[in-house]
């Protein structure tokens, strides 16, 4: 055989799997964030699930890639295995649509979406217009591989090698097992089955055997998303086993009826494909893979229940010094890398709530009881903090959808703003200290204007972390964003109020120095805590500094 074939053949795979990466990851960013919350909102049941799965799959062009989003979408607890089963079973569905593409041959009229999408790449400023050129320039390039795998196949069916091998998998079982190792390979069932679309077309491989090479490729489909899991938790693993044996289920439910009526089968499709064979196997693998689904979708609790018996047991307690959402798994999925980055940061923040409700406590009531857990537990928020901002770093190398660009980087501030408020909790525990030291209490008053004022703070740092989780970067909470600016407003005259009086109690000598000092430090503290809360609360807002100032002014103006 000419090895010129061969580059042939090699060069069009090549052009194809580009293309597709390209289509794929050039939706991904240019609509990944709102992808993600169309299955954030509209997954509350299995059927709203599953028409969202089609949909995101026939958006994006890749199945394994919404099936790891999902996995990616357990690990973080912002989905459950019921929901995840409708995604997957509609990302069955939904990944048909590439084979459709392809069958239709749109091979003529590749360059016109090849130049189109090296205009908008190169000559347009819009960041959104690029990440559209990108898709356009992917289905160009897409056709592009399919023509030249399509000429090289063409000259192959002439070669008496070729054709004895490709005769052998006329066995049905190695028919599966090809187009299972196939797929494992190229980790996509989508190319699989459009390579054996034009093999079919060019007379390489009989219309029965592709349909086998069919099932082979729905399960071989299932070995990214198995693999993407392996670092997950067990809600992870379970969701991807949930994959598999949806896939291996249903191929086994094809492969019984293929077996009792081959031939029926093979007369029906080519009959309603106008007897084109390309487009025979397309809608042989689209009409498989709508028999699966609805065979399969009323025992999804069944499957559920199976892989809870597959991968039993529950996940082991995270210790407070590691990653609870994040783990590899969550860089192989760009479009839920936001997410599980912010649970983590809720996770922290939690973490130094819980830290400054114990040092205001001890301080309060002149106790150690605490100390020893709040400086434990300073050094787990430190290590989560270095933890989460090494994955930010990682996450800024790659390829990102637009409106999550925008939030990763207002997230390195959210980890530093964080941090610094379980460094005040430290802090609260260095005066109990010093307190229980110096035998040094509080007049009643100053104890009574400390937790009043620690109770507006905590009221904001929670307001701004609701706050904070429910923005998208697009989208901000402008009314909430408004409480939060006049709630600081009110902590910034409170301190104010309670520093004259720490004066007054100082002069009438009821209040000791050292105690006043104390004080007066409390306060600040709390205030810088105020402050720190704010800037979670505006990190991912528009409004700079001077309007932030300017809504604190108005708040202040309004409480006078």
């Amino acid at each position: 055989m000419d090895y010129t074939i061969i580059l042939a053949l090699m060069g069009g795979l090549g052009l194809f799997l580009y293309g597709m990466k390209l289509m794929s990851d050039g939706l991904e960013k240019a609509a990944g964030a709102k992808l993600r919350r169309i299955l954030e909102i509209f997954t509350t049941n299995r059927l709203t699930g599953m028409l969202v799965g089609i949909f995101f799959t026939a958006v994006i062009q890749s199945s394994s890639a919404a099936t790891v989003m999902v996995v990616s979408f357990v690990n973080a607890g912002l989905m459950n295995l019921s929901q995840a089963a409708g995604v997957i079973l509609g990302a069955n569905i939904g990944t048909t649509v590439t084979s459709q593409l392809v069958s239709f041959n749109l091979s003529e009229i590749a360059p016109v979406f090849l130049m189109a999408g090296v205009i908008m790449v190169l000559f347009m400023n819009n960041p959104t217009v690029q990440k559209i050129g990108e898709v356009v320039l992917g289905f160009g390039v897409l056709f592009m591989g399919l023509t030249s795998m399509s000429s090289a196949m063409s000259v192959l069916k002439d070669s008496p090698l070729i054709t004895s091998y490709l005769q052998t998998l006329d066995n049905h079982f190695l028919g599966v097992l090809f187009g299972f190792i196939m797929t494992a390979i190229l980790q996509s069932s989508s190319v699989t089955v459009s390579i054996v679309l034009l093999m079919a077309s060019q007379g390489l491989l009989s219309l029965p055997i592709c349909f086998f090479i069919i099932l082979g490729c729905n399960m071989g489909s299932c070995v990214s998303a198995l693999l993407a899991s392996l670092s997950g938790n067990k809600g992870a693993k379970r969701a991807a086993m949930i994959h598999f044996l949806f896939n291996v289920f249903g191929s086994i439910i094809i492969f019984t009826g293929l077996s009792i009526a081959l031939e029926p089968i093979t007369n029906f499709f080519l009959s309603i494909s106008g007897g084109n064979l390309g487009r025979s196997v397309a809608n042989a693998h689209t009409t498989f893979k709508i028999i699966e689904v609805l065979f399969m979708f009323p025992c999804t609790p069944l499957v559920v229940a199976l892989t809870e018996k597959i991968i039993p047991g529950e996940d082991q307690k995270v210790h407070h010094n590691e990653l609870q959402y994040i783990t590899e798994i969550s860089l192989k999925s760009p479009a839920t890398m936001i997410p599980q980055a912010k649970n983590e940061l809720k996770r922290m923040a939690d973490m130094a709530q819980e830290n400054l409700d114990r040092s205001i406590k001890g301080f309060l009531n002149q106790s150690d009881e605490y100390l020893n857990k709040i400086y434990h537990r300073e050094e787990d928020i430190n290590n989560v903090s270095h933890a989460i901002t090494d994955y930010l770093v990682k996450s800024n190398q790659l390829s990102l959808p637009l409106a999550d660009q925008k939030i990763l980087g207002s997230m390195f501030y959210v980890v530093n703003d964080i941090e610094r408020i379980g460094d005040h909790a430290e802090n609260f525990a260095d005066y109990t200290k010093t307190e229980l030291k110096h035998n040094t209490g509080l007049t009643g008053d100053a104890k009574e204007e400390i937790k009043k004022m620690y109770e507006a703070v905590s009221k904001l740092l929670k307001l701004s972390l609701e706050s904070f989780m429910a923005q998208d970067g697009v989208n901000t909470q402008e009314d909430k964003l408004a409480e939060i600016a006049a709630l600081e407003a009110s902590i910034d005259k409170m301190e104010r109020r309670y520093q004259k009086h720490h004066i007054k109690r100082l002069a009438k000598g009821d209040c000791e120095p050292r105690a006043g000092l104390l004080f007066s430090d409390m306060l600040s503290e709390l205030e810088r805590i105020a402050d720190h809360s704010v800037n979670i609360a505006y990190s991912m807002s528009d409004e700079d500094e001077d309007e932030m100032l300017a809504a604190e002014n108005e708040a202040l103006a309004t409480n006078n």
